[in-house]
């Protein structure tokens, strides 16, 4: 192999929310990680709005949601409103579920905050280096890792990285994925749009109805901070080379605001909707918007780039400390790339229930000159039903040893709790503000309501604990009063035992089975 500057274990490319999320939960396994990114320092820019209740369960897991929750805004702007213009009264409003307030199925709440706020957050979760105004320009692989070639843009230096892996995490145009050759499916481009960071007096509208998203016939309008600041999102204007963005703003609040606008900066960008034909290549694993950029509208894109590294980091840490074989990460492919199409889908599909919503008040104003003062929204008061998404997402791999009797993988949009295989653990309540998912970290955890049968069974090399399940907790586990769950470090159940296994042999196979060190003859009875 080439010689090279630095070696680590981990080459992760992309400072931004799924880049930095990947490098504290590899350092958390003790990975050595190394972090790129081109641009020269975190993002100033708003971007992503909305952190989904499973994400702030990671972030829990990190213990960084409390941070991430005082920087947020409070619960009552987890809501939509649709109005005419920003100074109107809303004619159509919808709770988003699952940030506005708990629900039961988490112990975790989400929140809609803004990437510049979440970013500085997960660059301190760290201590491994992040090297900004740092940019990839090639790779190559042999047997035994990966030599990038990087330039420094402030120096004009190149410098070679050395690393058993490369996490690609460097968005929706990424280098690495032009590189290795790896196509797209899905619409692509859907066209050019702006945001604009803006300062205005904007109180007198808003504060007594607050919202994290206001929709209208001009833009879409979000706060940006508790403390101030908002953004306009709209199509790029064909006149956006010379336009006064002062005046275009204040013209965009509508002529009943008459308020100034201070633009703070302005940011052109395209709206992809795509899904990456392959999530990896040898030694280089992607993540993120680099395999599925999906449109704006319901916040899944950045929240499904967390649940990818979620499922990948694991899977590369055991690897790595070798408890686990190469191998296991061909699942990783196998369990998220079907969750990204119906990511995309589902953002299509929010995208024209908000289309629906706008397109009954134009209907109603042309219809009649006093319109009704509200539009019954198409989803009934769900915020895009996606807790069936968000929460249910059952993997099916070489990973998982499914139950003989396992139905098809749930792909609708409302939640059902399982402790099936392949299915995220549910959430119980095992102690005052601790949660079975609390339970889980850089090991494997059986959760069994006979924890003294199960704590004899010998599981090196895997990190293994053993965690007591009261026993009212059997039956919405499916198990019996000896059974057990075995779930993996990101969360999902990886087998399930509904009684006595026959000896410890059980546990040991299924280990095995999942982490690729053998195949599924060693599954659980």
């Amino acid at each position: 192999m080439l010689g090279a500057d630095v070696d680590t274990d981990v080459l992760v490319v992309g400072g931004g929310p799924v880049g930095l999320t990947a490098r504290a939960l590899l350092e958390r396994w003790g990975v050595r990680v190394s972090s790129v990114e081109r641009h020269g320092g975190l993002s100033p820019f708003p971007r992503s709005r909305l952190i989904n209740v499973r994400s702030m369960e990671i972030y829990r897991q990190l213990g960084l949601a409390t941070e991430i929750a005082a920087g947020a805004f409070a619960p009552e702007f987890g809501r939509i409103r649709f109005r005419d213009t920003i100074a109107e009264p809303d004619f159509a409003t919808a709770a988003m579920v699952g940030i506005n307030a708990p629900v039961p199925e988490s112990p975790a709440v989400g929140v809609v905050t803004s990437q510049d706020r979440l970013e500085p957050v997960l660059l301190a979760a760290a201590e491994a280096p992040v090297r900004f105004g740092v940019e990839l320009l090639d790779l190559a692989e042999d047997g035994d890792g990966v030599v990038a070639l990087l330039v420094d843009h402030g120096s004009g230096a190149q410098l070679r990285v050395r690393a058993r892996y490369v996490l690609a995490a460097d968005g929706a145009d990424s280098t690495v994925r032009h590189l290795l050759g790896i196509g797209t499916t899905g619409p692509g481009s859907l066209g050019s749009f702006t945001t604009v960071v803006f300062r205005a007096e904007l109180d007198r509208w808003c504060a007594r109805h607050p919202a994290g998203v206001y929709f209208t016939a001009r833009g879409l309008f979000a706060p940006l901070y508790p403390e101030g600041g908002w953004a306009w999102f709209v199509p790029t204007p064909d006149d956006a080379g010379d336009a006064d963005w002062s005046d275009v703003v204040a013209h965009a609040l509508g002529p009943g605001a008459g308020v100034p606008a201070e633009v703070v900066r302005v940011q052109h960008w395209v709206m992809n909707a795509f899904v990456a034909e392959g999530f990896r290549r040898g030694r280089v694993v992607l993540a993120g918007d680099a395999v599925h950029a999906v449109p704006i509208v319901g916040g899944l894109g950045m929240n499904a780039g967390i649940a990818d590294v979620h499922n990948l980091c694991w899977k590369l840490a055991g690897v790595l400390r070798g408890w686990a074989e190469p191998h296991l990460l061909d699942s990783y492919e196998m369990e998220r790339r079907p969750v990204a199409r119906r990511t995309l889908d589902q953002a299509v599909a929010n995208t024209r229930l908000l289309l629906d919503a706008q397109e009954r008040r134009r209907e109603q104003l042309a219809a009649r000159a006093a319109a009704p003062s509200t539009v019954e929204l198409p989803w009934s008061e769900r915020y895009f039903a996606q807790l069936g998404l968000v929460l249910g997402v059952a993997y099916r791999s070489d990973a998982v040893l499914l139950d003989d009797d396992a139905p098809p993988a749930p792909a609708g949009t409302d939640y059902v709790p399982s402790a099936a295989p392949g299915h995220r653990m549910p959430h119980f309540w095992l102690a005052r503000d601790r949660s079975t998912l609390d339970a889980v970290g850089t090991w494997f955890t059986v959760f069994t309501p006979d924890p003294t049968l199960w704590a004899q069974y010998a599981t090196e090399p895997w990190p293994l604990r053993v965690e007591p399940l009261p026993a009212e907790l059997e039956a919405p586990c499916g198990i019996g009063p000896h059974g057990a769950l075995l779930v993996r470090p990101d969360g999902h159940v990886g087998a399930r035992w509904r009684d006595r296994p026959l000896d410890g042999a059980a546990l040991r196979g299924a280990l095995a089975a999942i982490t690729g060190a053998t195949d599924h003859g060693g599954r659980p009875l």
